[in-house]
């Protein structure tokens, strides 16, 4: 048993060394940090929520309040995922569909890169400014779908490189049942958050019904454009399923 819980806590550290800049200290391991993924969402999207709430209370206005919240988000992450949404850019650009998974792979940003992970940042400012109640939940809640979002692309479709930053994921989410745990957990939180009054079952349910709309969505447009996913189409999963859920979460926003 104490093997079991020192096997998980270093696969806990793997996952948030692998998806975040925090610091960890004790015993690392890396090749389960996927099943980790949504959780590590709590601890992000709970840092963007904390520090939503203390520039609320500081009364910076609400659109500033959003861009500086999307901002820590990226350095929480070290722009992992914004650079796979760049890369991706790059390579979908190109009409030759047999050189897109070379373009992807040089480190140099091209222009259709950087304007989609502008477009991308704008989207989440303005869709994030546009939601005035729940503000706290929802961030915590955006962050946690968006890498169910990924896991969902691990498991459901083929890794295209041999080798790779992302292809041991596959190893720990080899089938769809492996996303169950993080779905359901997902789906729990938000019922109990519900039940307790915290936030209204309307919420809570646009949430889930969003969040795997947008996980199904994004997963199945870039395989249909590559033929499979890799570590950047991970990213890019990421970071697009947390734009559009934010997108459709302002739309409407219902009063707490």
């Amino acid at each position: 048993m104490n093997n079991r819980l020192i096997n998980a806590f270093a696969s806990w550290q793997g996952a948030v060394m692998f998806y975040t800049c925090l610091p960890v200290r004790g015993p690392v391991a890396f090749q389960s940090v996927a099943r980790w993924a949504p959780w590590v969402g709590t601890v992000i999207g709970g840092f963007m929520a904390i520090a939503d709430h203390l520039l609320g209370l500081l009364q910076v206005p609400l659109l500033l309040a959003s861009a500086l919240v999307v901002a820590l988000g990226i350095a929480l992450t070290g722009g992992l995922h914004v650079d796979g949404v760049m890369d991706v850019a790059d390579g979908l650009a190109v009409p030759d569909r047999s050189r897109r998974l070379a373009v992807m792979a040089d480190s140099r940003m091209g222009a259709f890169g950087g304007m989609a992970a502008v477009v991308l940042i704008l989207l989440k400012v303005l869709a994030l400014a546009a939601i005035e109640n729940d503000r706290f939940w929802v961030l915590i809640a955006v962050a946690m779908w968006g890498r169910w979002a990924q896991q969902w692309a691990i498991a459901c479709y083929p890794y295209l490189k041999k080798e790779g930053k992302g292809a041991f994921h596959q190893a720990a989410l080899p089938t769809v049942w492996h996303t169950l745990p993080g779905l359901l957990g997902l789906i729990a939180i938000g019922g109990l958050l519900a039940w307790a009054g915290v936030i209204s079952t309307a919420l809570s349910g646009r949430i889930a019904v969003g969040g795997v709309l947008v996980a199904m969505l994004t997963s199945a447009y870039f395989y249909r454009q590559l033929g499979g996913h890799t570590g950047d189409t991970y990213g890019a999963v990421v970071e697009w399923s947390e734009a559009l859920l934010l997108c459709s979460l302002s739309i409407h926003w219902p009063a707490s």
